[in-house]
């Protein structure tokens, strides 16, 4: 297949690499010796057109420090690339953004799939300004309406945005060499498929140690992943275990910020945080094998690909009680706090710290999460790119057929 992925984020990108990236790179890396991909993605200052991780990247829009012109280009940028060279692919993948407003579908007739990471919802209004709040709740329940073959994520996305496509219905006539495809339904004319996130099989051979801090990774994004509450807490939670660090790594727009609001803590609080800024590889491995525990206090979440990774570490975990999180509880691999308050947030601490049954924990989470590695998750993602691409080459000839 000649694949044509438009991923608004990219490795070296200024405005960092959230999960939407992460999870591109990691599923075509299983599917690059067997297909032709090309990433579309946002300039940014530096980027320059070449083959990065063995995949061919071209770089659209307007090199700005402004976030908003630069998804602003990107979007009008994507569509005339898309107009003058759709030809050239069989099928194409866009990301979806509620900021970036493209609408591809009404310019190509080749197959688009919308791969939809997360909904916000609400949650926009506390996060950005009314106006631009609502643009984006718009747009976010809006744009999905135009589109009929989608990949998300988790269910709860699809409940959230598609609901009149969770009843069962009608299936599409079949498909020449292809089924329904797996982990795939389909509503009257529409293909979903709920493909989840996946890790790395080598994450579940470690031997997990415990040193002396408590883990915060992922992005970092001071409203969305709930940081002013971690520091809040690790502040009131220190008062009983100043032996105890509080280690951060990863990295985000919010960074600067961030460093500002760790910078109003008291001097002995505050020497007691390190910020080890983006980790992968070994590094990220050991330091999430050498954690006591790992933290995820999201105000906002999907499918946090770094839960998953610090599960198969086999490390229990404490986590906000957001309806994404509710199986580590419901399956006791981790802990949670009531989201927003810093005080239930430093008893979970303390709770976990102190409680024997964190090899338990970490072990039912590494359970979880077994049989999910990319390299199974890349095979789902080809074989629905094959179903879709086999039915529109069906439906295709049928056109054809009763032209003639």
């Amino acid at each position: 297949m000649k694949i044509l992925h438009l991923l608004y984020e990219s490795k070296g990108d200024y405005f960092g690499i959230g999960g939407v990236g992460f999870r591109a790179y990691e599923i075509y890396k299983h599917l690059r010796d067997r297909h032709d991909i090309t990433l579309l993605c946002k300039k940014y200052p530096g980027a320059q057109n070449k083959e990065i991780e063995g995949l061919r990247h071209i770089f659209v829009g307007t090199e700005s420090k402004s976030l908003t012109k630069t998804l602003l280009s990107y979007a009008y940028q994507a569509v005339m690339f898309v107009k003058r060279h759709a030809d050239e692919f069989d099928i194409i993948i866009e990301e979806f953004s509620p900021a970036i407003p493209t609408f591809l579908h009404a310019f190509t007739k080749k197959p688009v799939i919308l791969q939809v990471q997360g909904y916000t919802g609400t949650l926009y209004f506390k996060k950005y300004n009314p106006a631009y709040a609502l643009m984006l709740y718009i747009m976010e329940h809006l744009r999905p309406r135009f589109y009929k073959k989608f990949i998300f994520i988790s269910a709860e996305t699809v409940k959230k945005l598609l609901p009149e496509n969770l009843s069962p219905s009608p299936s599409p006539p079949p498909v020449k060499g292809g089924g329904r495809g797996l982990d795939a339904s389909s509503g009257v004319g529409k293909s979903i498929a709920v493909i989840p996130n996946g890790v790395s099989p080598e994450l579940l051979d470690t031997q997990p140690s415990e040193g002396d801090y408590i883990l915060y990774i992922g992005r970092i994004d001071i409203y969305g992943k709930g940081l002013d509450i971690l520091i809040k807490a690790y502040r009131e939670f220190y008062k009983s275990f100043p032996d105890i660090r509080l280690v951060i790594a990863g990295d985000g727009r919010d960074m600067e910020a961030f460093k500002a609001e760790i910078m109003t803590l008291p001097d002995h609080v505050r020497k007691n945080i390190e910020l080890l800024g983006w980790v992968s590889g070994d590094k990220k491995v050991e330091v999430i094998n050498r954690a006591l525990c790992v933290v995820f206090p999201s105000r906002h979440e999907v499918q946090s690909i770094a839960l998953s990774e610090a599960r198969a570490c086999g490390k229990a975990v404490i986590v906000s009680d957001i309806t994404e999180f509710s199986e580590v509880i419901q399956k006791r691999a981790g802990i949670y706090f009531k989201k927003e308050e810093a005080i239930s947030l430093a008893k979970s601490m303390t709770n976990l710290v102190t409680n024997n049954e964190r090899k338990e924990m970490g072990q039912r989470g590494r359970d979880l999460v077994k049989d999910y590695t990319w390299d199974k998750i890349a095979l789902k993602y080809q074989e629905f790119l094959y179903r879709v691409l086999e039915r529109y080459k069906y439906l295709n000839q049928i056109i054809i057929s009763n032209a003639e």
